[in-house]
């Protein structure tokens, strides 16, 4: 067996990435020494929201024994600093790190949580442990739930909010059988709901049952979404001691890139909104916030407190902080760092080293924390609890200021700044023409406008996810309706999504007419230039679809994505719909679709039109998702993305990538109408902004679409 007993070199990080290399190296720095490094950090053109929250005063000088105190108490837990290290399963670790996390958090007096899937027999000699009760229930009973501080009702977590846990097979090997009460080899995916929690009463009589149980505080712990502020509120009128906001971005050890990219808001949002809307309500007292999810450093956890937490979740810090060199694998239980890899007898964690360093980082990051008090002129972290006055926004909107409620100075971002076609983009679409079936990732989320720069309107926004206030469904063992009726009804696709053939090569048109036929998409072809004129669509009444002007049934008017089109479709009548194609207009396709949906409405005749979206910078099912939000019945997008997903590998089998790409998408839609509790897309979530939240979208954008700021009312 080999053990692991020092950190592996850094791999060069070839694209955008929240943990780069600086703030793994920080955090080194830490695990090394145990000594304060950096404080107040300048994170320069980020676009995070969190990096753009400053302090108004910042002094940077560090001492190695500052005097401010960073204690606290939680629902009558002392803890010496404000730190809960992380929800991580075992299973999703591979052992080892389970107990050293448990360990540490005795050892320093903070606390630790055991996530989902029952109890490591090691971990549970540890008494600053919050055990975790999530859908499944895996190997979890009233002994389990009675070892320790206290249970957490897991209802969402912020890398895949609206669906359950996810456990490949080939993670769970005996070790985890026995512990999780599940067969070896079999995928353990958690339901997305709680089965007997469909409503804020029936979390507040599982809370009571826990309580009278176990005799412990319950904590709820919930994913950063949409309602968050309602969730909050409800989560304390019900009776919990608190509450772990998951924000975007979160680590996790397995979850479809779709949901991890598209899903949930930033946990700064959510901790200001949630904090203020308790206040309001006179329930803030003796309620707890642990605010979770790229909790980078102790700069951070000042900022979040500042904004409302009480304590601040640190998980992939922590992972760091042992060992781990961010390659985005714990899904496939090869963890380099034997942080994450399956249980085999192949490769271990050195439990001496893993401690070692975990416990230099946690007494960094206090001292760290305690430098920050000193140089803001505070005793203690009471002193730094709700004080948004010490804080000032810069290059945030209008609107991400009034959630956060700090001044700033505001700045109207352009939406369009980085690459069409990250290289992270290519490679989950060629995996998805390989596999047909949604791509799963691990550890947090490197989507735009976070980390990566976002290249149109769709990457500022988010899409949501229920809990709480309503149930998600359940992909996996529920049927949820991506289908479409176009025409009146007269035309039948399996899902919102067409592809343009106009101009693809013989072999590409044949794969993906073949693909369309057999799922029930369809193609788009336009041989010649038309612009303003009509185009019809004709079907074989299999399913496929072919646009031309020779056969003319089902009548559209095809029209550039402009202001000037938008008012020429007010003027026409006699037609099925509208085609607005973004390469030949002047305007983004999103502020178009959305303002000609709105106007039909107001009209009183939007049901009567189909609006179909076309584009060449269309790139996923996540982007076809928002457009239909955003008013859309339908989304053509180009051959291209079949050629982009190929890339420069193999194109023998063309007809089966062509397949593949179109029967993931569907199921990834599927993974997102789940995910927000739809159960028809079609009837649910056409035209529906309520389903989006912006993510500091400048606010000339804003009201163009209509959609509300993440975190607001």
């Amino acid at each position: 067996m080999l053990i692991i007993k020092d950190y592996l070199p850094l791999p060069k990080q070839l694209d955008g990435e929240f943990w780069n290399i600086e703030r793994i190296e920080h955090i080194r720095k830490l695990a090394l020494t145990g000594k304060p490094y950096k404080i107040f950090p300048d994170w320069g053109n980020s676009l995070r929201i969190l990096d753009r929250v400053r302090f108004k005063s910042e002094k940077s000088t560090l001492r190695e024994n500052p005097s401010s105190d960073t204690s606290t108490e939680i629902a009558g837990i002392y803890m010496s600093a404000p730190l809960y290290l992380g929800d991580m399963s075992y299973g999703a670790l591979s052992g080892n790190p389970n107990i050293i996390i448990a360990r540490a958090a005795d050892y320093t007096q903070t606390l630790a949580g055991t996530g989902e899937g029952g109890l490591h027999p090691e971990v549970a000699k540890y008494k600053r442990i919050f055990v975790q009760w999530a859908s499944a229930r895996f190997g979890v009973d009233y002994d389990v739930l009675s070892h320790g501080a206290a249970v957490v009702i897991k209802i969402g977590q912020g890398a895949k909010p609206g669906i359950g846990g996810h456990l490949p097979g080939s993670k769970v090997t005996e070790p985890i059988s026995m512990t999780r009460r599940i067969p070896v080899g079999i995928d353990a995916i958690s339901p997305a709901p709680h089965h007997d929690i469909y409503s804020i009463e029936d979390l507040g009589q599982r809370i009571e049952a826990l309580k009278e149980a176990t005799g412990k505080p319950v904590f709820v712990k919930v994913a950063a979404t949409n309602y968050i502020p309602y969730i909050v509120s409800g989560v304390a009128r019900m009776g919990a001691d608190g509450v772990i906001i998951d924000g975007h971005g979160a680590g996790t050890g397995a979850t479809p890139v779709v949901i991890r990219d598209n899903v949930g808001i930033p946990i700064e949002l959510a901790v200001s909104i949630s904090d203020r809307v308790l206040r309001e309500q006179g329930m803030r007292d003796k309620f707890t916030i642990i605010a979770a999810g790229r909790v980078a450093d102790a700069t951070d956890a000042a900022k979040l407190i500042a904004l409302g937490a009480d304590v601040v979740s640190i998980g992939t810090g922590a992972l760091i902080a042992m060992g781990c060199v961010m390659v985005h694998k714990c899904h496939i239980g090869s963890c380099p760092s034997a942080l994450t890899n399956k249980i085999d007898g192949t490769r271990e964690l050195d439990m001496e080293f893993g401690f070692k360093t975990l416990h230099n980082y946690i007494r960094g990051f206090t001292l760290e924390l305690a430098n920050i008090l000193e140089n803001l002129g505070l005793n203690s972290l009471k002193e730094l609890k709700n004080r948004r006055d010490l804080l000032v926004g810069k290059g945030l909107s209008r609107e991400t200021l009034e959630v956060l409620g700090i001044e700033g100075e505001e700045e109207e971002l352009p939406p369009k700044l980085g690459e069409l076609w990250s290289k992270r983009r290519k490679v989950y679409l060629h995996e998805l023409i390989n596999k047909g079936e949604p791509v799963i990732t691990s550890m947090g989320s490197t989507a735009p406008p976070d980390v990566e720069k976002p290249a149109r309107i769709v990457d500022w926004l988010r899409s949501d996810g229920a809990q709480v206030t309503r149930p998600s469904i359940d992909p996996y063992r529920e049927d949820i309706d991506t289908s479409f009726y176009l025409a009146q009804g007269r035309f039948y696709m399996s899902l919102p999504m067409i592809f343009d053939v106009t101009d693809a090569q013989s072999e590409v048109r044949e794969a993906l007419s073949w693909a369309a036929l057999a799922l029930s998409s369809g193609v788009f072809s336009l041989e010649t230039d038309i612009r303003y004129s009509e185009v019809s669509i004709t079907s074989d009444g299999k399913g496929a679809i072919t646009w031309s002007q020779d056969y003319k049934p089902f009548t559209y008017v095809y029209l550039p994505s402009s202001s000037e089109a938008i008012e020429e479709v007010m003027e026409l009548k006699g037609v099925l719909g509208f085609i607005f194609d973004e390469d030949i207009g002047n305007e983004d396709l999103e502020i178009v679709i959305s303002q000609v949906d709105t106007k039909l409405k107001e009209m009183g005749v939007r049901k009567k039109f189909d609006l179909i979206a076309k584009s060449s910078r269309i790139r996923d099912s996540g982007d076809v998702f928002k457009f239909v939000a955003l008013g859309a019945d339908s989304v053509i997008m180009t051959h291209k993305v079949l050629d982009v997903a190929i890339g420069e590998g193999s194109r023998s089998g063309l007809k089966d990538k062509a397949f593949n790409l179109i029967a993931g998408f569907k199921k990834e839609i599927a993974l997102l109408a789940g995910a927000a509790g739809i159960y028809s897309v079609q009837s649910s979530l056409t035209g529906n902004r309520e389903l989006l939240r912006a993510v500091n979208l400048n606010s000339y954008v804003l009201k163009k679409l209509r959609v509300k700021v993440a975190g607001s009312l």
